[in-house]
């Protein structure tokens, strides 16, 4: 156990790409001291720390780990390196803030939990999505009763940015990234969001995945995410990863479902969606409209519930930043999960049933990642095995 803190936690962040800009932004809105920062190039790491006007770069985690003032590490850094990154950070005896997926299967996953908890450190999963005040109130409204026992979960998680042969991101990269691209990088926030709200973990999956562009072209440097930037004339390589996928699932209780992901569906930018049925109402939402959500009623009218913490559970009141008309989105999301995290942080331990998503939760992703993996490549319908 940590001492407890009555200060601003100090922050550094493990990776220099987009996400890691993320961190940043939204670690000092929650209230958090971003003192450090280190990326696999050095250069690029100095550059993006004058950017973003951090003050330290270390030289590697190693050096970042020596630093007694340094509470928090949040590591955002490619798929490959966070099990080991997330055990060290752990066996240092600080709080971790990891990336999803998590690790690139279900061992290396259980490997950081089980130093996590042995560590005792505050330790949390990236699924930021739950943090959407109206995914809050979705999961109070089945706590309550009020919607009924889940029956049917369907939805997709769609966007564009590697529509064209020419777009790249490490991500392409199966030794950094892992053998599942689409499923794990977005279909892991579809599928946490799904059992999180619904109560129920999945149990088996049948999936089919496929890859719509076999040869892509590396461009001659790095291409950063969602950049937009598309580069002719660079080196051909043969892709063997998902640019989409489509999964049948069975979860506990009886509930049955469906998702599609993709990253070759022209303009959708970042679409997570999904609808919800359950035994007295259902629900959908789309993250690209994020302050309604769709209610449907069998007997009377159905309705869009907005945004407006007046009208919200406290549940949901207590991640909504703003009033009824100003619009919440990406960035309040993961603003709200970090300060959620950073309220454990300064206890100097995990609570006993975290608001946040842990590295349990994580592991569980990657037990889903596995069984995808494994139903793909049989065709069959595949037990998850958590």
């Amino acid at each position: 156990m940590n001492a407890p803190k009555d200060v601003s936690p100090a922050v550094a962040i493990v990776g220099t790409g987009q996400i890691g800009a993320v961190h940043v932004e939204c670690a000092r809105r929650a209230g958090a001291v971003v003192v450090g920062l280190v990326g696999s190039s050095p250069d690029r790491a100095r550059a993006k720390a004058t950017a973003w006007g951090v003050p330290v770069v270390y030289s590697d985690l190693e050096e970042l780990l020596e630093q007694p003032d340094i509470d928090v590490v949040h590591i955002a850094s490619p798929n490959h390196v966070h099990a080991s990154q997330a055990i060290a950070v752990a066996n240092a005896g600080k709080h971790v803030i990891c990336e999803k997926p998590m690790a690139l299967d279900s061992a290396s996953a259980g490997a950081m939990v089980d130093a996590a908890q042995t560590a005792g450190v505050v330790h949390a999963t990236c699924f930021n999505f739950r943090f959407y005040p109206l995914m809050h109130e979705a999961h109070a409204m089945m706590r309550s009763g009020e919607l009924g026992e889940p029956r049917f979960l369907t939805g997709s998680y769609h966007q564009d940015w590697l529509f064209e042969d020419t777009d790249w991101n490490w991500r392409l990269d199966a030794e950094r990234a892992g053998d599942l691209r689409s499923v794990a990088d977005i279909g892991s926030h579809w599928l946490d969001l799904m059992s999180w709200i619904s109560g129920r973990r999945v149990t088996e999956v049948c999936a089919d995945l496929h890859t719509f562009i076999p040869v892509r072209y590396r461009p001659h440097g790095e291409v950063e995410t969602f950049s937009g930037a598309s580069v002719a004339g660079g080196e051909p390589v043969s892709i063997d990863s998902d640019d989409a996928a489509s999964v049948l699932l069975r979860l506990e209780g009886g509930a049955r479902g469906s998702f599609s992901v993709s990253q070759v569906s022209a303009g959708r930018k970042n679409d997570l969606r999904f609808e919800l049925a359950g035994s007295q109402r259902a629900l959908m939402w789309s993250s690209e409209a994020s302050d309604t959500l769709w209610i449907g009623r069998r007997g009377r009218t159905s309705e869009v519930l907005l945004k407006d913490p007046v009208h919200l559970s406290n549940e949901a009141r207590s991640v909504a930043f703003y009033p009824g008309g100003h619009i919440e989105g990406y960035a309040e999301a993961f603003t709200a999960f970090f300060a959620s995290v950073y309220d454990d942080v300064a206890r100097g331990e995990p609570a006993d049933a975290p608001r946040y998503p842990t590295f349990i939760d994580g592991y569980h992703g990657a037990c889903v990642a596995d069984a995808i993996r494994a139903s793909a490549a049989s065709g069959a319908w595949t037990e998850v095995r958590y």
